[in-house]
């Protein structure tokens, strides 16, 4: 709880409240030693809410973050305003920790806008996997029983990028899981090995083939799209290599649709290839050379196993 004497610009605060903001217990603090602690992004908009609560009239709200030392807290404020017959010039209202609230709030929309986002690249890849295997099939019939074993093997591979809870499943094979999900993006019937993988024999755990799988996903339903998976003469190498200190894959494009300029990574999947990524201390370097895209992907080995 607070009262605010708008006159004397003085806050008095309850124990719990000085709790919620890291404070030590004072008899009254001013507005100008909380807004101290507000986060910067967020103390121009409090400080116009709050000057505003003096003449606005009804009930007011509003969120906003505060800093405990690198800690980042939500706070609701909320109270009265001036047209609830104030007494003494003081106003009073309660802060509220809203912290778990918002950290739910912003895990569904990050939740909301990647479900988005890989339900329209199946709807793409669907869409490059009806027009590849056109390209080779000899009737109706024919291209009807290659596109439902492409789209059986996406389903299949989509399964790899959803994340496993807890401690289930286990450890895959490096080879065989690279396999698994560029399958459905093979072409055999139009020329042999459009599709290379030749990567070192070794296993890798439950969160590093989830994380794999997102990033070959992201990287395979691009090329579909744009890249040399999108051409009938296009070609993929992925390849592998390790050190004593680190795993390193190569993913290198051939024969796709010319490129004036390399694009720029701002989209959703990049987003989530590079937070994906940075949860396994992963890095990932982008190349867009005149043959096609070549990626680089390094990975700690002691780190594969998880």
């Amino acid at each position: 709880m607070w009262s605010w004497h708008v006159d004397s610009d003085r806050f008095t605060m309850d124990h719990r409240a000085f709790d919620l903001w890291g404070l030590p217990w004072n008899e009254a603090v001013s507005f100008e030693e909380l807004s101290a602690h507000i986060h910067p992004a967020d103390r121009d908009r409090v400080r116009a809410a709050f000057s505003a609560t003096r003449s606005v009239e009804g009930r007011y709200e509003i969120d906003f973050r505060i800093m405990i030392g690198e800690e980042v807290r939500w706070v609701s404020a909320r109270g009265q305003g001036a047209d609830l017959n104030i007494l003494d010039r003081v106003m009073f209202g309660i802060f509220i920790d809203v912290t778990g609230r918002k950290q739910a709030e912003e895990g569904h929309e990050l939740l909301a806008g990647e479900m988005s986002h890989r339900v329209k690249n199946l709807l793409a890849i669907a869409t490059g996997l009806t027009h590849i295997t056109s390209r080779s099939a000899g009737s109706i019939a024919e291209m009807a029983n290659d596109l439902t074993q492409r789209l059986t093997a996406l389903g299949r591979a989509h399964d790899l990028v959803r994340p496993l809870p807890g401690n289930e499943g286990k450890a895959a094979l490096l080879g065989d899981l690279l396999t698994i999900l560029l399958a459905p993006y093979d072409d055999p019937a139009a020329f042999s090995g459009r599709i290379r993988v030749a990567v070192p024999r070794m296993g890798v755990g439950e969160k590093t083939a989830t994380t794999l799988a997102m990033v070959v996903h992201e990287l395979a339903t691009n090329s579909v799209k744009h890249g040399a998976l999108s051409a009938a003469t296009g070609v993929l190498d992925l390849t592998g290599s390790a050190d004593e200190a680190d795993m390193v894959l190569v993913w290198a494009e051939n024969g796709g649709p010319a490129m004036t300029e390399a694009p720029q990574l701002q989209g959703f999947g990049s987003k989530m290839i590079a937070r994906t990524l940075t949860q396994v201390k992963g890095a990932i370097a982008y190349e867009w050379q005149a043959a096609g895209l070549v990626v680089t992907l390094r990975m700690r080995k002691d780190r594969l196993s998880m």
